[in-house]
């Protein structure tokens, strides 16, 4: 393959790719313990009222972790502490963090006690369809007041992992997920078996996987001469700046997490919708945070310097190259997962109380929101764009519109289409936000490089030809009506997910993909065998 063409930027998008990299392979792996997490929750619990109670709770940490750990946090805070790090000394930095910290703890912790006591009304809110169902409400109640605490946790590990990924440290962060799931998997495996109720050992476990996320990142902190220290100072001109700047990127960065939340609302007046809808979103995580979370995360400090300089040529540059090497990752998944999507529920949920029922309502909740995955993954760069450049009234302003058209669409589809419907109007609202956010950053920016994605999105179309055909000929084997035959089941997935790749990179390859040629040098810096010989 032909050495990459060089860009004005091209030492940075080769650094930008690598971070993405790096935090990929680490979302990769925590990705891979979340499907053996969700087999194993499957498992235990089916879609049962435990089911339903543990995910309808779950979604307010889950939503918490989407919001700060993946989203405002970051976005609020690396742009000022870069700024900080880059024009001012070293003491100045340490004092904006250590106030942030102390800050951030002291508020989280009121919302934390606040939260338990309201638990009961919070239930009551994001579950009206357990109003009818003593037991549902109780239980959701008492494992919602559990997993509360989690708040305090993946708040201060959000924090660092800011702190780190603005001084390019992107290993730390992006292994954080990696141990939360491993003491979920613990808990399910161990604790919760115990337990008259598993669900409350579950619950345990995802307090439990919270702190230890946040305390892996402290040894890189103080590594750096970064560790906290007390210094409540909410006045702070840096905490000022944090907050005004966080508090719409709450809306804004999370606009999906915000949808899926009514969904869940919405859900619960059908029997099984939040587990099936939880599982479907699951399986869409997987490319999302794989590809879109790691790139937006790694393409965050990067954007943000160029923002503080005011290189706005460089600044377009990274975005389109960012933009580019989203299409062409999460082009190819989604396609492999609306067609897929039947064999792949059935091999990882279809087990002891999950039924084959369930797996046909998982996978309709799978195409639906399959359909917005281009749009999910879109958001994050294109919202990244705007934080990086301290706006987050914008995002916001978009985020509410997108929201209440979700609400809408909702309303509208779930009468037809049950829960399948209310995953459907959350992919069309994401269409909407991306759609109206690429506009305005379009008028902002004076233009982006749209020539360029969109060469690179009409090869990435036709690469997708033979994922469609080998996904259509596995999805079609009769192995799929067999009872067991898992072994023979996963390998032909296996064999199916690798035909569609090498097609797909096969056709890249003949088109020259620029995008490619991005990601094989990349392979080959860090494959010794694969170093072209000096």
């Amino acid at each position: 393959m032909s050495s990459e063409p060089q860009s004005p930027n091209a030492d940075e998008h080769r650094a930008i790719a690598g971070a993405a990299g790096l935090i990929g392979t680490a979302t990769f792996s925590s990705r891979i313990l979340g499907l053996v997490r969700d087999i194993l929750l499957a498992r235990l619990l089916g879609a049962t009222i435990a089911a339903d109670a543990f995910f309808v709770a779950y979604r307010i940490p889950n939503l918490l972790r989407e919001l700060l750990a993946e989203g405002s946090m970051a976005s609020a805070f690396i742009p000022v502490f870069t700024e900080y790090h880059t024009l001012r000394s070293k003491q100045e930095t340490w004092e904006l963090a250590s106030a942030a910290f102390t800050t951030l703890l002291t508020i989280v912790t009121l919302i934390t006690l606040l939260g338990v006591i309201a638990a009961p009304g919070l239930v009551w809110v994001l579950a009206p369809g357990f109003h009818d169902d003593p037991e549902r409400l109780s239980l959701t109640t008492i494992l919602t007041r559990i997993m509360f605490p989690y708040l305090i946790f993946i708040s201060l590990a959000a924090l660092t992992m800011g702190m780190l990924n603005s001084l390019r440290a992107f290993a730390a962060p992006a292994l954080g997920p990696v141990f939360f799931n491993v003491c979920i998997i613990l808990s399910t495996l161990v604790l919760a078996p115990a337990l008259e109720e598993p669900a409350l050992g579950i619950a345990l476990g995802v307090v439990a996987g919270g702190l230890t996320q946040f305390v892996m990142q402290l040894p890189g902190i103080q590594k750096r001469g970064l560790l906290f220290q007390w210094r409540f100072n909410p006045g702070h001109p840096g905490v000022r700046k944090i907050g005004t700047l966080i508090i719409p990127s709450l809306l804004g960065l999370s606009v999906v997490q915000i949808n899926i939340t009514v969904s869940t609302i919405l859900a619960s007046y059908f029997p099984g919708g939040p587990t099936y809808l939880f599982y479907g979103m699951r399986l869409i995580q997987f490319p999302l945070g794989i590809f879109g979370v790691a790139l937006a995360t790694a393409i965050l400090p990067t954007l943000s310097d160029q923002a503080s300089r005011g290189v706005l040529d460089e600044l377009r540059d990274t975005l389109g190259f960012g933009l580019r090497m989203i299409g062409f990752m999460i082009l190819p998944a989604m396609i492999g997962i609306i067609f897929l999507r039947g064999p792949i529920v059935h091999l990882l949920f279809e087990h002891g109380a999950f039924s084959a029922a369930d797996t046909q309502a998982t996978a309709a909740a799978v195409l639906a929101y399959a359909v917005g995955l281009w749009a999910f993954a879109g958001i994050r760069i294109i919202v990244t764009a705007f934080y990086s450049l301290q706006d987050t009234k914008t995002p916001a302003f978009a985020a509410v519109a997108a929201m209440l058209i979700n609400i809408v669409l909702a309303l509208l589809l779930m009468e037809s289409l049950e829960h399948a419907g209310l995953a459907l109007a959350t992919a069309l609202s994401a269409m909407v936000n991306v759609g109206v956010l690429i506009g305005i950053l379009t008028h902002r920016l004076g233009g982006i490089d749209w020539r360029g994605i969109g060469r690179s999105l009409g090869q990435a179309g036709l690469a997708t030809i033979p994922v469609i055909l080998s996904c259509l000929w596995i999805a079609d084997l009769a192995v799929w009506h067999r009872a067991d035959e898992w072994i023979a089941k996963g390998i032909m997935l296996t064999v199916g997910i690798g035909l569609s790749a090498t097609g797909y990179v096969g056709i890249q390859a003949l088109f020259h993909s620029q995008e490619l040629e991005v990601l094989w040098n990349l392979v080959q810096r860090n494959v010794p065998f694969l170093r072209p010989q000096a």
